[in-house]
């Protein structure tokens, strides 16, 4: 049974893009209102007149502390109440970690971990709130980590760091506010069409076009899928874990 969102709100990071504005558009199908966080102002705007309605634009940092919490206090604000968070803002960036750029390393903690933390500290009062009350009287907490966040392999040891950290952190969450009706989801997923890639120095993107290049990947609106399948569950059923590969991937 897949329940409708009518009447809730969900917030999605690195909306702008991929599998946030992927998301965020499914989650608005779904009945949910919608708010839209990202560093790019101009493609949110864009995803919400696409979206139409009552979307919140809010541009936002969530690697600057109180900038993801006016993002939520924002979102609050505009539509009274928060039901679900999904924090999808991370980057990727590879490479051997002898010799790596430092910088590289801390972006990617920045965004992939401690932003995370910064949007979920702030969002959680009101996902309590909405857990205690109608329509669903159930809240969400959708994490996206990756495949990276499982297996760790050589050219990727920071990004595994922070993923694996993503992972810790939910299920540790879980176990706080489980009885409380706040559902905390990790989905993990493997290789998909995104600019994830893009952000890599040209060296790094060339060994990851040969690894991926002949595989068929996944597109943003697979993780989109499993991600709306996780917050539409009845009240009584959580989905903790997805991992989504895309069928010719091997690990």
């Amino acid at each position: 049974m897949t329940e409708r969102l009518d009447g809730t709100v969900a917030l999605v990071t690195g909306a702008s893009s991929g599998i946030g504005e992927a998301t965020a558009v499914a989650l608005a199908e779904a009945g949910a209102s919608v708010a839209l966080a990202a560093r790019r102002r101009d493609r949110l705007e864009a995803l919400a007149a696409r979206i139409g309605g009552d979307v919140l634009v809010v541009e936002a940092d969530v690697t600057d502390e109180d900038q993801a919490r006016s993002m939520v206090a924002r979102a609050v604000e505009h539509f009274g109440r928060l039901d679900t968070l999904v924090n999808n803002a991370g980057v990727m960036l590879l490479g051997p970690i002898v010799d790596a750029p430092v910088e590289e390393w801390r972006r990617m903690v920045e965004l992939n971990l401690l932003g995370l933390l910064y949007a979920t500290h702030a969002a959680l009062p009101h996902l309590l709130a909405a857990a205690g009350s109608e329509p669903r009287r159930v809240a969400d907490v959708v994490n996206v980590s990756s495949v990276a966040g499982r297996f760790a392999r050589a050219g990727s040891g920071v990004y595994n760091a922070t993923k694996f950290g993503v992972g810790a952190f939910s299920e540790s969450l879980r176990q706080e506010v489980t009885r409380r009706h706040v559902r905390v989801s990790l989905v993990e997923p493997g290789a998909v069409a995104t600019e994830l890639i893009s952000h890599n120095r040209p060296e790094v993107v060339e060994g990851m076009l040969a690894t991926w290049g002949e595989v068929e990947v996944l597109q943003p609106e697979d993780i989109a899928d499993a991600i709306t399948f996780a917050v539409t569950r009845p009240r009584r059923a959580v989905v903790n874990e997805v991992l989504v590969r895309p069928t010719e991937q091997e690990r």
